[in-house]
């Protein structure tokens, strides 16, 4: 048996933030705590959430106080300041982080037994649905407002952990493209690569099937096609984009993911790197890792990356050339080719654990050793 859990509702197109009033409106809530951080308040992005509850006449409160790879301490204080401000509702305005923040600030609100937040890591069977969510992104990437899952950092033991729940997955998506105009080339290429990372490791994960694939694929080819005019801040590109990680989070986020998150997340915990630009570095390199194990699938993925002549490819040549048009898309974006300036050679045995522990390892389709794990952090040294 297959389960695919997505949204009640979503917006799409420029625009989509005023749907927010009519869905408070309707939904019968009282007063939003909004999760958002300093920057995107500063630079006024969170204004046209905030503009469009004023002109309603809609009550709020404002949270900020969340990194972006969000901790422990932020879900603790968050749910602390959620209670202080009698909300009955969530607003999460921002990227992957204030997402994934008011997922977990909502899960302990309804389900307070799992207020040490620790006991949230992994596919968890809590017992009432989120405080309601309504999540409006403002990057590209990590699909938060349709997915299921939340990652946590943390500090005390310098690593990142997975949350797996139905009960987190936000009841009203805005996807407004005019959220993410704002975002800045380097943040634009990371957390597009963030996406294509989703789409591809859904494609091929353990638990992938026709329904699944169905969304990956088709992400694939919109991020293609898309992410270098996103970076350029085309009005077509970001609006692509916006809808091309939406898709790769309806697929990735009921099948599982792989091996180059579970190489990234200690990435992010141990260094604070970008969590797209480290899924952008070691995609490649995982790809090459795994594509015994992908059967017909790279040929699928070296189509929608916009490769020619696939269909008269050998499996050497389209499996070649999916990893290479990955590389080029990532190397034209802007992102580093390696983790040199990134790793420390004594930290890799420490990483290498982590990833081997981390949540998204098992989901790879091709079972990986401590010492594969080793391998290819070394390899990209």
């Amino acid at each position: 048996m297959n389960r695919f859990v997505l949204n009640e509702t979503s917006y799409h197109g420029v625009g989509a933030v005023e749907a927010i009033a009519d869905e408070v409106q309707k939904r019968g809530f009282k007063k939003a705590f909004v999760c958002s951080d300093p920057d995107l308040v500063k630079f006024k992005v969170t204004d046209k959430v905030l503009s469009v509850l004023d002109k309603a006449g809609l009550t709020y409160e404002l949270y900020t106080d969340i990194k972006p790879n969000p901790t422990i301490a932020n879900v603790v204080n968050g749910v602390a300041a959620f209670k202080k401000s009698k909300a009955d509702y969530i607003i999460a305005v921002g990227g992957g982080a204030r997402r994934d923040a008011a997922k977990a600030i909502g899960i302990i609100i309804a389900n307070p037994e799992h207020e040490d937040v620790r006991s949230l890591e992994g596919a968890v069977d809590t017992a009432n649905p989120s405080v309601p969510i309504i999540a409006v992104p403002t990057t590209a990437g990590t699909a938060a407002e349709v997915t299921v899952n939340y990652v946590i950092t943390d500090e005390d033991k310098n690593r990142k952990f997975v949350c797996v729940d139905p009960h987190d997955i936000p009841v009203v998506a805005i996807v407004d493209p005019d959220m993410m105009s704002t975002m800045p080339k380097g943040l634009t290429a990371a957390t597009g690569m963030d996406a294509l990372t989703h789409a591809i490791e859904g494609y091929i994960t353990k638990g992938a099937w026709e329904l699944s694939d169905m969304f990956n694929i088709k992400a694939v080819e919109i991020i293609a096609r898309s992410l270098r005019g996103a970076v350029r801040n085309e009005a077509d590109g970001r609006a692509d984009m916006a809808l091309g990680q939406y898709i790769a989070g309806m697929g990735f986020s009921n099948v599982g993911l792989g091996l180059v998150h579970s190489m990234a997340h200690p990435l992010g915990a141990l260094y604070d790197t970008p969590h797209g630009v480290a899924n952008a570095i070691l995609l490649p390199t995982v790809m090459q890792y795994n594509a015994d194990e992908t059967g017909e699938k790279y040929r699928d993925i070296a189509r929608a990356m916009g490769v020619k002549g696939t269909d008269a490819m050998t499996q050497e040549e389209y499996r070649k050339a999916a990893v290479d048009a990955v590389k080029k898309l990532s190397r034209d974006v802007g992102i580093p080719a390696d983790l040199k300036n990134i790793v420390k050679k004594e930290d890799v045995g420490f990483l290498a654990q982590s990833a081997m522990d981390d949540a998204c390892r098992p989901g790879n389709p091709k079972d990986p050793t401590l010492q594969d794990i080793i391998k290819l952090y070394e390899s990209l040294l």
